[in-house]
């Protein structure tokens, strides 16, 4: 099946609107869709709306920031009921910190040199109560820091770098919980992305599933062949199903477009089997 699991709009650091998507990604020939916005839910129905004209099978997602170990990983819900009144204060718990976040990038933005740090980034976003990374990585580009956003999160926005700023977000365990009791599917989102080791790796993985959750993104627009076969081993070694993703953010920003990523491989068991999954698309059909 073309499933793309996990793509962003313009609510959170995308630069499309929910509808613009479902379009691209029917356009595509995507048959599984899910919107997943940074700690947001506001896109959602809109997404539904013009998925089901387009004959767009779609399920309702999130993408939730995780603190874990003083790492950030972020944790996809896959079918989650976006009216569930948990998730939503939960959400709005993880959204109230990232304004501070991004006035204290700001400032560390402009003693590089870089004008209005903040006030392009807020340009750039969509929601103004979601101001992220990617918005101050395309003021970066904007102003000739780096020739494209990847090479700004590679220079400026990781640890280690100028532009980067430690934030808490939320717990592991909190974040699988809130996903479970909207009745979502909980999925690690780009593995691959984390700076750990291999056994820290392991250990989230364990610590993952000993909280519920139930998948790993296998193929991700972060994920080459080699970062593929690891992680299908990996599911396979946890039980995890496994989630195929694009990651899409921008035309001309991200390395895959939406249905456009490699298909999951040969001996994994694919996340829309998932019970919870499985019901909710026999029920939409």
């Amino acid at each position: 099946m073309n499933a793309d699991l996990h793509c962003h709009s313009s609510h959170s650091d995308g630069v499309l609107s929910p509808a613009a998507l479902a379009a691209r990604a029917a356009a595509n020939g995507v048959e599984l869709w899910a919107l997943t916005d940074h700690d947001n839910l506001d896109g959602l129905a809109e997404a539904r709306s013009h998925a089901s004209s387009l004959g767009l099978a779609f399920v309702d997602g999130v993408e939730i920031s995780v603190t874990w170990q003083g790492s950030t990983v972020h944790v996809v819900g896959l079918g989650i009921d976006p009216g569930h009144g948990p998730l939503q204060a939960g959400l709005r718990s993880v959204r109230s910190g990232r304004d501070l976040r991004a006035l204290r990038m700001a400032e560390a933005l402009e003693l590089l040199g870089v004008r209005d740090a903040y006030a392009n980034a807020m340009r750039h976003a969509g929601n103004p109560s979601l101001v992220g990374r990617s918005h101050f990585a395309r003021v970066l580009v904007e102003q000739g820091y780096a020739g494209d956003v990847s090479a700004v999160f590679r220079d400026y926005l990781v640890r280690g770098r100028p532009g980067y700023v430690e934030h808490q977000w939320t717990a592991l365990a909190q974040a699988v919980a809130w996903i479970l009791d909207a009745g979502g599917v909980a999925v690690i989102a780009h593995p691959g992305r984390y700076r750990i080791s291999g056994d820290q790796l392991r250990l989230l993985f364990g610590e993952f599933r000993a909280a519920g959750g139930e998948a790993i993104e296998v193929v991700s627009g972060s994920h080459g062949d080699s970062e593929v076969r690891t992680f299908s081993r990996l599911a396979r070694d946890f039980g995890f199903y496994a989630s195929r993703a694009s990651d899409f953010h921008a035309p001309d920003e991200s390395p895959i477009d939406l249905g456009r990523s490699a298909p999951l491989p040969d001996g994994v068991e694919p996340v829309w089997q998932a019970p919870a999954l499985r019901h909710q698309l026999r029920c939409a059909v």
